[in-house]
């Protein structure tokens, strides 16, 4: 899918009130209605200034690019960088006078967390809210996409039956396991599991698993480590081995994922609106479009978290998954978790 072609094509702005908000999404929960094209949203202009997570091989800079090609009367301002960094670069701003963003978007939600919990965050609009797929609907946050927590394993060398559907249970399994703990997505796994567990029996998970573990740099690393047989099972997230098995079919990795633990945690991608302009907020309806969230589940094997939008092809869908029942943005409260990893010798 080429970047300058999948959100070309003429702009309908008869879906809009005069406040510019769209038409045809009640304020009050419920099921949200099906993704909009971006043939339905408003054109956008004036200035926006987005700091934007790098990540994905580059895909959302694309998305972005892509919605700047599509809309020539917007003045759109990037800044890139690692989530973590730009988040504590926005706490930094506020600490200064005011941030110079007009909305962040994050790879994952514990960097939107840490924004947040400064207070830095507008309100997502309710009609916004309510076209993101339950449990997703936050206030201060709008998720995007979402990446789920898997066991990938080599079927050669571990029998799937064997595999338990409670990521406590693996603190007394007897398979190798890869892992990545200096990555974000691992440290918000683990702070995931700290909240739901509690920190006691998080320490003891960790220092369980350790003496089995083989750290990786990344959670690619340890997936592609799977598959060549060097251990038994790595934790990471899914389109990791989605993306293996693309570029290699034949390749001895397989999915399989625990049940409304940690294990199962389903993290996003999001937006935390810095400024309540029409221009911020509707740049997040781009986002949540059928086009992008289509792209985004083509290319980054991300899942669509607006109706309508198949995911990625190779995962279970969004509804046959189990994952916790878990507030993401209290997935930025990251200390006391890295605090957890020193102490148990994983770090």
């Amino acid at each position: 899918m080429e970047r300058r072609a999948f959100l070309q094509g003429a702009t309908a702005v008869g879906v809009l009130g005069a406040s510019g908000v769209v038409a045809g999404c009640s304020d009050g929960g419920g099921e949200a209605p099906p993704a909009l094209s971006v043939d339905d949203l408003p054109p956008l202009s004036g200035d926006l200034t987005v700091y934007l997570g790098r990540g994905e091989g580059g895909l959302y800079s694309h998305v972005v690019d892509a919605i700047r090609e599509r809309n020539p009367d917007l003045n759109l301002s990037v800044r890139r960088g690692p989530s973590s960094a730009l988040a504590n670069t926005l706490v930094q701003e506020a600490e200064r006078g005011g941030v110079r963003a007009d909305l962040f978007w994050s790879i994952d939600a514990s960097s939107l967390g840490r924004v947040i919990d400064q207070g830095l965050a507008r309100p997502v609009p309710a009609e916004l809210r309510n076209r993101i797929r339950e449990p997703f609907r936050f206030e201060a946050m709008a998720p995007v996409t979402g990446r789920v927590r898997t066991v990938a394993y080599n079927p050669e060398q571990v029998d799937p039956d064997a595999i338990p559907d409670d990521i406590m249970a693996f603190a007394d399994a007897d398979f190798s396991v890869g892992w990545a703990p200096a990555y974000g997505a691992f440290q918000s796994f683990v702070t995931a599991m700290r909240v739901l567990e509690g920190e006691q029996a998080t320490l003891q998970w960790l220092r369980a698993i350790k003496p089995r573990a083989r750290e990786y740099a990344g959670e690619l690393g340890a997936v592609m480590a799977t598959a060549q047989g060097d251990v038994d099972v790595s934790l990471a997230n899914h389109y990791y081995t989605l993306r293996l098995k693309a570029g290699k079919p034949d390749a001895n990795v397989a999915l399989t994922h625990t049940r409304g633990d940690a294990g199962a945690l389903v993290n996003a991608s999001g937006v935390a609106l810095l400024d309540d302009s029409d221009t911020a907020t509707n740049f997040v309806r781009y986002l949540l479009s059928r086009e992008v969230q289509s792209y985004l589940a083509e290319e980054a094997y991300e899942i669509p978290l607006v109706p309508g939008v198949p995911g990625p092809e190779g995962l279970p869908s969004l509804d046959s998954l189990q994952p916790p029942r878990i507030d993401l943005t209290r997935l930025g409260d990251m200390e006391p978790t890295l605090d957890l990893m020193r102490r148990a010798g994983v770090l």
